[in-house]
């Protein structure tokens, strides 16, 4: 089992900045990868679009609507991703979901509870 907490979500102008944070605990071995999710208002979780995600060995792959201006981070000593947000838009409001990718039997997802970004003026 793998537990997900989010946090840094919350309001900011146009052109700001926010940093999320995902506190990852439990069995992070059998993880193969992790990475941000976020679901605008009105859509379902699972249909959220791809933020960015992050294999374990390293390799990084960023959403078309996020690449030069969002950066996923971890800090291994600490068990935490984090997801830089920089030159923020309107269209970036949503709710940010960690996730979780275990190829486990069977194969399960994990997600946080999520956290709110709103960008606006």
């Amino acid at each position: 089992q793998v537990q997900l907490v989010e946090s840094g979500g919350g309001l900011a102008q146009p052109g700001g900045s926010l940093r999320l944070s995902c506190a990852v605990s439990g069995d992070i071995s059998i993880i193969n990868f992790m990475g941000w999710y976020r679901q605008a208002p009105g859509r379902q979780r699972e249909l959220g679009e791809l933020v960015v995600i992050m294999s374990s060995d390293g390799g990084v792959s960023y959403g078309d609507s996020v690449k030069g201006r969002f950066t996923i981070s971890k800090d291994n000593a600490k068990n935490t991703m984090f997801l830089q947000m920089n030159s923020l838009k309107l269209e970036d409001t949503a709710v940010y979901y960690c996730r979780a990718y275990a190829a486990t039997q069977p194969p399960t997802n994990y997600w946080g509870q999520g956290t709110q970004v709103t960008v606006s003026s």
